[in-house]
């Protein structure tokens, strides 16, 4: 088979890996006509095409949801790694990429899989002086030396945690360990970036599928803060489940739509707003609510906090404000030391408070502007 062939089929493989928190109707309208082609999501909200593809679709483990899984019979194919070079160097050197985001199946063993990966990272930075980005994927049960090297080559690495629990990741496949296969390897991860900083600067992310098992929303965040506070994960991705024909879960119900944005969000608040996970508000299922975000509610369930006054109250304090944000919060401050005072709700709307959301949960000079039913 031709690489234009096998780069049809590996590089729509590749999009059940998630590098950015669009949503599969966003994310199908932005990928590029060319094979291969996605778009990441940075820091800043812009988006940058990678070239995102497997190495092969040829797997022997058995995962419920995945249609590569060992008992799939369809048209297998592979990459050499000299062949993923050619075409990525192809492809940017065209200035139709800015980086590359690598995965696999698992033929026969991880380490033969992951070594093949490795070397092509490997013939990239040494053999062709290519210093951008690349994420690579470490496949559960990949060995410590691997992982090691994997590090010293990529920019940011993953291991696809999908599951919150080790019976929930049962449930998902026979053939994977959680703690072994998974959590071990993020542990090593941790620690080789913890000694080193040089290596996978941008550090590690996961990824969780979202609605193929039983797991609630309050079982994820809990597994998403401990991943952050103990094996300093740098990102969760949230990777709503989806069936698929000729999978043990093809008749398997899809989650809402609004389920996974809402664990982005509960996750914002987690990992970048200081909120604990006591904070947050889940409903007599375990699950958050989707009518509304999660910071709305959290402020909702968490009255003796609010209304907050803008003119005094600290910056941890107006964060947690529904409607103001970590910018707004930061101009509302740097105003005040100016000596400047918010009088009015067009003070607040200038500098980009959301008014609606807001109004309800603050004071100005400890006037209430609008009332709440809590």
């Amino acid at each position: 088979m031709n690489k234009a062939k096998k780069l049809d089929i590996l590089g729509e493989s590749a999009r059940y890996d998630r590098c950015n928190y669009l949503n599969s109707s966003v994310e199908s309208f932005l990928r590029s006509k060319i094979p291969g082609i996605y778009h990441a999501s940075t820091a800043n909200g812009c988006t940058v095409p990678l070239f995102k593809v497997l190495m092969t679709n040829k797997c022997s483990n058995d995962c419920k949801y995945c249609i590569n899984h060992n008992k799939h019979q369809f048209n297998r194919v592979e990459f050499s790694p000299e062949e993923l070079v050619s075409i990525f160097l192809d492809y940017y050197q065209n200035r139709c990429v800015e980086g590359l985001f690598l995965s696999s199946g698992i033929p026969n063993d991880a380490e033969n899989s992951m070594e093949n990966m490795v070397e092509v990272v490997s013939k990239l930075r040494s053999e062709y002086g290519y210093k951008g980005y690349i994420h690579l994927k470490i496949l559960p049960g990949s060995s410590y030396d691997l992982i090691k090297r994997a590090v010293s080559l990529a920019d940011r690495v993953s291991v696809n945690i999908e599951a919150a629990t080790p019976e929930g990741f049962s449930e998902l496949s026979s053939t994977k360990k959680y703690d072994t296969d998974i959590i071990r390897r993020i542990n090593w991860i941790k620690k080789l970036l913890k000694r080193d900083k040089n290596l996978a600067p941008s550090g590690q992310t996961t990824q969780f599928i979202v609605g193929a098992t039983e797991e609630t929303d309050q079982q994820i965040l809990d597994r998403v803060n401990w991943l952050y506070k103990k094996m300093n994960i740098r990102r969760s991705y949230f990777s709503p489940f989806e069936p698929m024909k000729h999978t043990a879960l093809e008749s398997h119900e899809e989650p809402p739509p609004k389920r996974s944005p809402r664990l982005y969000q509960a996750d914002y608040l987690l990992n970048s707003y200081g909120f604990s996970l006591d904070q947050l508000f889940f409903d007599e299922d375990d699950n958050l609510k989707l009518d509304a975000d999660p910071k709305y509610y959290a402020a909702l369930s968490h009255k003796e906090l609010f209304p907050v006054e803008i003119n005094d109250a600290p910056y941890e304090e107006l964060i947690r404000v529904p409607g103001i944000g970590k910018i707004s919060a930061s101009r509302i401050i740097r105003s005040r030391k100016l000596g400047n005072c918010f009088e009015k709700l067009d003070d607040l709307k200038n500098i980009g408070v959301v008014i609606r959301r807001a109004e309800p949960f603050i004071k100005l000079n400890k006037s209430y502007q609008s009332t709440l039913e809590f």
